[in-house]
């Protein structure tokens, strides 16, 4: 019998330890906790529902302590189903208890909406006075935050009876989705989406060829499926945002997030204008290739002098945790827990979920780390971006759950800057000026996929998005559509986007899971290129601030956690000067 890949990448044994949370489905631990939680929501609500108006400052700090405990204990058990799930998408029970978990969620969360609906109707004088008193200090920012959602939220009739029926909403599509890519096979010889991806990178054309072609065969066996998921998470997000009075789109994830509107328009349209940029580097990697032109499929074609060598998972390890170190040995020491404690689950196995990520999981625990490791260097870019959110998840754990939630962008900034790190530790042993060349390129094709292609995504989103509202329900063909236009702008002339690549949206996640996320991947490499050029100007002075950043989690916004490192974030030239430092780079390799 052949050996199969986690056999061969040592990666078989790298599975995580979810004793941490509970050791089964059926731990008596988990049941007590499911029933003290129940408990808990609503003895808080018999003590302060209808009160909140005249609450005192002791009693406030009561209540939110009670309800942050709540909610990290709810996060535990539902960290605990959505992890078990991830790794056995195609296993009924797994798949059941995850529902089950979320819809006692949502009976419980229904007991302690009256928290958020009366506090945010609280008039200015009597929750500013409360807010600045030092007793409730360390919730300052989670109470001011929660305010900043008032005119979006609803009756309390309303909004219980929104979470009574969450989860077969939303959430329970997303689950859909999980359990149809969990099943789909692709090719004769039925291999999982992560394999079939993998073999994008391939030195042979004729491999890659092929690829795109199982993949694009397997989703258009779930097409209609997959288009019937697409259009209702779009229509559900369009009442949503409807009944919710916001603006846009768009603007709840930019609330979330904690950004002005503005701010995320000049980054979309910083980067939206420099699409030059990947355009000429396809032309050039055309030249490098050999081939008469670039196709989709292309795209990610090994250049010439780069190293193919396949590595195995301790040498990953090693080559992660040295080029932390050298930036920060806290840094190192911190993502070391990842490996020697089994936080991580690393080997491509049957009904696994696709992809990676890292879940803050709850602080009284620790993050867990999820990739489909394959042993190229990409995966080891890889594993580095998922252990600079662990890393970053496990710092900002310090400051309780409700601090501890950090606002997507940022939480990207941490993971982009651990990619940097691995790549400027491992270009500088390079001697071969081909090898480095080719190395480069590949660094150069990574930011464009966070920057470029994520903004690309962005614009797919927007187009979508709007023409549900405006025209109704999308067809497949319209997706594609959109798909292809919004891809043919990033690429220009510089790659021949295929009819078969028009289906490619349909097994993106992102899309359903966190609309207007992807966004956040170009804000944080971005900011990561002009934060790294601080780092190389005063290292001493700026390995503290960072890792400052890092511990202070969600407890304020983007904008004041960054005042140390005079970031403006609604000023154009700040996020010209990072698609600068990519265009420089790109110089460096340019003919």
């Amino acid at each position: 019998m052949p050996e199969s890949n986690s056999d061969i990448l040592n990666t078989a044994g790298i599975l995580w330890n979810l004793n941490d949370l509970y050791s089964a489905t059926s731990d008596s631990n988990l049941e007590q906790d499911i029933k003290w939680c129940k408990t808990e929501a609503a003895e808080i609500k018999k003590i302060f529902a209808g009160n909140i108006a005249r609450i005192k400052t002791t009693d406030l700090f009561s209540l939110v302590s009670r309800l942050e405990k709540l909610d990290s204990t709810l996060g535990k058990i539902s960290t605990f189903a959505f992890l078990n799930f991830a790794t056995k998408t195609k296993d009924a029970a797994a798949g059941a208890f995850l529902q089950e978990i979320k819809e006692t969620g949502s009976m419980i969360g229904k007991e302690v909406i009256f928290f958020e609906l009366e506090w945010s109707k609280t008039d200015d004088a009597s929750a500013d006075r409360l807010m600045k008193d030092e007793k409730l200090s360390h919730y300052r920012h989670y109470l001011s935050n929660m305010r900043r959602y008032a005119k979006h939220l609803l009756s309390h009739a309303e909004e219980t009876l929104l979470l009574e029926r969450a989860p077969v909403g939303r959430s329970s599509w997303n689950n859909l989705f999980d359990k149809v890519m969990g099943y789909m096979k692709f090719g004769e010889s039925e291999r999982t989406e992560e394999e079939v991806l993998a073999d994008l990178y391939n030195q042979d054309q004729d491999v890659r060829r092929q690829a795109a072609k199982e993949l694009t065969d397997g989703l258009k066996s779930q097409l209609h499926v997959l288009t019937h998921i697409f259009n209702t998470i779009l229509a559900d997000k369009m009442i949503d945002d409807r009944i919710r009075s916001y603006g846009s789109w768009v603007s709840s994830m930019n609330l979330y997030n904690e950004l002005q509107d503005k701010t995320v328009e000049v980054l979309v349209d910083a980067v939206t204008s420099r699409y030059d940029i990947p355009q000429r580097y396809y032309r050039l990697k055309k030249q490098l290739t050999g081939l008469p032109e670039l196709k989709d499929y292309d795209r990610y074609a090994p250049l010439p002098h780069l190293s193919a060598q396949t590595i195995p998972w301790q040498e990953c390890q090693t080559m992660v945790l040295e080029a932390f170190d050298r930036f920060s040995p806290q840094m190192a020491d911190t993502a070391k827990l990842f490996f020697d404690r089994n936080w991580i689950h690393a080997p491509i196995i049957e009904g696994k979920r696709g992809g990676a990520f890292a879940h803050p999981c709850v602080p009284e625990v620790h993050p867990y780390v999820m990739v489909n490791y394959t042993g190229n260097l990409r995966d080891v870019s890889t594993v580095a971006h998922e252990l600079g959110h662990g890393v970053h998840q496990y710092l900002a754990a310090a400051g309780g759950y409700y601090n501890s939630n950090t606002t997507l962008v940022l939480a990207e900034t941490a993971s982009v800057f651990g990619e940097l790190i691995l790549f400027n530790a491992q270009v500088d042993r390079l001697q071969s000026p081909e090898e480095k060349r080719a190395f480069v390129c590949q660094k150069l094709e990574s930011i464009f996929a966070t920057v470029f292609r994520q903004v690309s995504m962005n614009r797919f989103e927007n187009l979508i998005h709007n023409t549900r509202r405006d025209k109704g329900e999308l067809s497949s063909d319209d997706f594609a559509t959109h798909w292809l236009t919004t891809q043919n702008a990033m690429f220009g002339d510089s790659v021949n986007l295929t009819e078969d690549y028009g289906i490619w949206w349909s097994y993106i996640p992102h899309f359903l899971s966190t609309p207007g996320y992807v966004y956040s991947y170009a804000f944080g490499e971005l900011l990561v290129l002009a934060l790294y050029n601080l780092y190389q100007q005063d290292p001493v002075s700026f390995v503290p601030k960072y890792i400052n950043l890092l511990k202070s989690g969600g407890s304020n916004s983007p904008y004041e956690l960054l005042k140390p490192f005079k970031v403006d974030l609604d000023d154009r030239n700040f996020w010209d000067g990072g698609l600068q430092t990519i265009d420089d780079m790109l110089k460096t390799v340019e003919i």
